[in-house]
């Protein structure tokens, strides 16, 4: 950071002309102080949405009044937007609040699996694997292990960012690279990679059910089940950290030592801190912590085992209708098993190593993890009135018709279509960093929209979900770039916010790019995103 450079506590610089100005901010210049501008101008996501919810009851007066109608592409019904500022629209507001927020499909089963994932979580079990995959990987392949413990990492929601920029930077510094490249490593991993992941995780659940919401507008039957992209975004896990690695062995890591080594940066004068925040420079896994993944290992290795034999063995009791694996309610819920195997998973760890002590402890690590949640939850019940509101006013289903109608007079090709989304996304992510807001903003309009052209409800989440993800990086408004300006401080004194970007942007575009084009070569070849996600629906 230069000298004329001051962090705010909100994590953006103020910027003065001497010293000795007085520290007003300056007016941010250029196309990303733009943004930063707008996107401060924003209030919360909370406010937005009851903002929102307030225009949508008064454009169902209006559109009411005007008569706005259309005609339901399947059935040919009409489509009319209902007035909900009449005594009975109140009516089922007032009394329909309570309901909106509880039977929110995102909120009981995201608290279900926080509850499996604290656990594994504050029980040292996440932590260790991370350092484990870290600590034994050689020199060649240390980038690529970076990348994709990170992209990982995401099963560990938002703490991943304090786990493993801190172990990117240590793991590099260990073996005289610079740990700033490991830093930007794990952070463009952890954030732009933070919707791929080798394992199921929250995002799969809440995205699928603000999905679900938002399809049934059109189709009231009609479930996107947290399995609907996995087969995608694993393999999206590995080739992103290919991606990355490439990025920073071809061209980043030449970049950054240039910018550095101008700087005379001693990485021998930089301190390292672990997920506590205490100094550290030891990688390593304590014998204990080595005992308990091994154990843990063999006790997933059974779990697994009874979990396919429940689903495939003839006659289990947890097989669908008539012997059917995908109507099971392993999977139809998979939540339910995926909060029982962190459960499982992370009690096994705790007891073996010590961190588990008394049966105490494990509600106080889902306490501990629930109060992670209180703002999403805080979130979710202005995004379930709105929502509820948005569908009872008719209003989604009359603006995604038009739309449809709109598209289907351009004609365009599925791979224009899917670009201007993609673009649509990037631009509002850099304002709604919130990726739940986004989605909870944009899903009830877009994804009966692409229903009625004949895209699946799995297809437009996975679009947004490439969007979202790789342009958390390069968005000053997202808490997480400031927390990234806060480590790359520790390890490079001089930097400033545009350092960040510039070694943040050719990461951002790599991965968007690259995760773009593999996402079309997987559609085209027909490859189902998930099980039973398909890749068309039947608009007519």
């Amino acid at each position: 950071m230069t000298p004329q450079e001051t962090p705010t506590p909100s994590g953006t610089v103020e910027t003065s002309h001497t010293p000795e100005a007085s520290g007003r901010k300056a007016r941010p210049h250029g196309f990303l102080g733009w943004i930063e501008w707008l996107g401060n101008k924003l209030p919360n996501p909370f406010w937005l949405f009851a903002i929102l919810g307030g225009l949508v009851l008064v454009i169902s007066w209006l559109g009411s009044l005007a008569g706005w109608s259309a005609s339901d592409p399947q059935s040919g019904d009409p489509v009319e937007v209902t007035n909900l500022l009449t005594t009975d629209g109140l009516h089922q507001i007032v009394t329909g609040v309570v309901t909106n927020y509880t039977d929110f499909p995102p909120l009981g089963v995201i608290i279900t699996v926080m509850l499996g994932v604290a656990v594994a979580e504050y029980a040292g079990l996440i932590s260790a694997l991370v350092r484990a995959m870290v600590a034994k990987t050689g020199p060649k392949t240390l980038t690529f292990a970076v990348a994709l413990a990170g992209v990982t990492g995401s099963v560990a929601s938002d703490a991943v960012y304090v786990i493993v920029i801190p172990l990117g930077a240590m793991a590099f510094h260990a073996i005289g690279r610079s740990p700033i490249v490991g830093a930007m490593v794990a952070f463009v991993a952890s954030s732009g990679g933070f919707n791929s992941s080798l394992v199921l995780n929250i995002t799969d659940v809440l995205l699928s059910g603000l999905s679900t919401s938002a399809a049934q507008i059109v189709d009231p039957d009609y479930v996107v089940n947290p399995l609907a992209n996995y087969f995608f975004v694993m393999a999206s896990a590995v080739v992103l950290a290919v991606i990355i690695t490439l990025l920073t062995e071809l061209f980043m890591n030449r970049r950054i030592h240039q910018l550095v080594d101008h700087d005379h940066v001693n990485y021998d004068e930089v301190a390292f801190t672990d997920e506590d925040g205490n100094e550290t420079t030891d990688l390593t896994l304590k014998e204990a912590e080595v005992r308990g993944l091994r154990i843990t290992g063999l006790v997933s290795l059974v779990g697994l085992a009874v979990y396919f034999a429940l689903l495939f063995v003839s006659g289990s009791p947890l097989q669908g209708e008539g012997g059917s694996v995908m109507d099971s309610p392993l999977i139809t819920d998979i939540a339910v098993p995926i909060a029982l195997g962190f459960f499982l998973l992370g009690t096994v760890y705790g007891v073996a190593v010590g961190s588990v002590t008394s049966a105490s402890d494990i509600p106080e690590f889902m306490v501990r993890g629930l109060k992670t949640l209180l703002p999403m939850m805080v979130l979710f019940f202005a995004v379930s009135q709105f929502l509820a509101w948005f569908q009872w006013s008719n209003l989604g289903q009359f603006l995604s018709i038009k739309g449809s109608e709109l598209l289907q007079t351009w004609d365009l090709p599925p791979v224009v279509l899917f670009t201007g989304f993609l673009v649509m996304v990037c631009l509002l992510n850099m304002m709604i960093t919130s990726g739940s807001a986004q989605w909870a903003l944009m899903a009830p309009v877009v994804v009966p929209m692409m229903m009625y052209v004949g895209i699946s409800p799995e297809v437009t989440q996975m679009l947004f979900r490439i969007g979202d993800s790789t342009t958390n990086i390069i968005t000053p408004m997202s808490p997480y770039f400031a927390l990234a300006f806060s480590f790359l401080s520790r390890y490079y004194r001089k930097a400033g916010l545009g350092t960040l970007l510039s070694m943040s942007i050719p990461y951002s575009m790599a991965m968007l790019v690259g995760w773009f084009l593999f996402f079309l070569a997987w559609w085209a070849l027909g490859i189902p995103l998930g099980p039973g996600a398909p890749m068309e629906y039947p608009a007519n």
